[in-house]
């Protein structure tokens, strides 16, 4: 009988569908949008980028109301920006790396992050430390104004006296507040709807997109642990 019964529990867990986001993409956007968006989410996925990521920031800016098109043109950007990140965390230590990582890095490059800043912390930070926490650190000061290379130079002095993800984290409160972006959990950016251009832009978001775009949302980018 409990034989028949776990047989029975195995076909009906092999007969559920794996998580699909089309579905509910679609319901909230527009058909041609939905579709982009897809369209870009697939890619990331075939890249082995986060795509979860670039699912849950599509889903947030609809929930606030931002222009169909304006999200496609950020989920679309933010692909590009990971898969940057990638290749030149990649490339720098020679191994793959995290979700974490890459979304981080995605990130700290959309606030202004050159990619070799990005290339100079994997190759200086200690083997085998997550860079995940140091590439948002290092987002939030340039996004406080401070230089790419000053920052980088900050938190690499930081990791050089062995310096936790949590004292890392406390690294811009000196600077003050312009926007900050608190990690909702480490390595992942509270608050990565903040703008949704190309570049980073110091007088806020782009028109049709909400002052505080994705503000408190909690990215998840790699199932099993936890956007912009």
């Amino acid at each position: 009988m409990i034989g028949a019964t776990l047989l029975i529990a195995g076909v009906a867990g092999a007969q559920t569908p794996a998580y699909d986001p089309s579905a509910r993409l679609r319901e909230v956007l527009p058909a041609d949008v939905a579709q982009k968006v897809l369209a870009t989410i697939a890619e990331a996925r075939a890249h082995e980028l986060p795509a979860r990521a670039l699912e849950q920031r599509a889903l947030k800016f609809a929930a606030k109301g931002v222009e169909p098109r304006l999200i496609a043109r950020s989920i679309e950007q933010q692909q590009e920006r990971m898969e940057k990140a990638k290749d030149v965390l990649d490339d720098a230590r020679g191994r793959k790396p995290s979700d974490d990582e890459i979304e981080a890095g995605a990130e700290a490059i959309r606030q202004g992050v050159d990619g070799a800043a990005v290339s100079e912390l994997a190759k200086s930070a200690p083997s085998g430390r997550s860079l995940a926490v140091p590439l948002f650190v290092i987002g939030s000061l340039v996004d406080r104004g401070l230089p790419s290379d000053e920052a980088l130079a900050r938190v690499l002095a930081r990791l050089q006296a062995r310096a936790s993800d949590a004292e890392l984290e406390k690294i811009p409160e000196g600077l003050g507040a312009s926007n900050a972006n608190r990690p909702a959990t480490a390595g992942r950016p509270a608050n990565p709807g903040k703008a949704l251009g190309t570049t980073r832009t110091s007088g806020g978001p782009p028109a049709g997109v909400p002052a505080n775009g994705g503000k408190g949302a909690k990215p998840t980018t790699n199932p099993g642990k936890g956007n912009k």
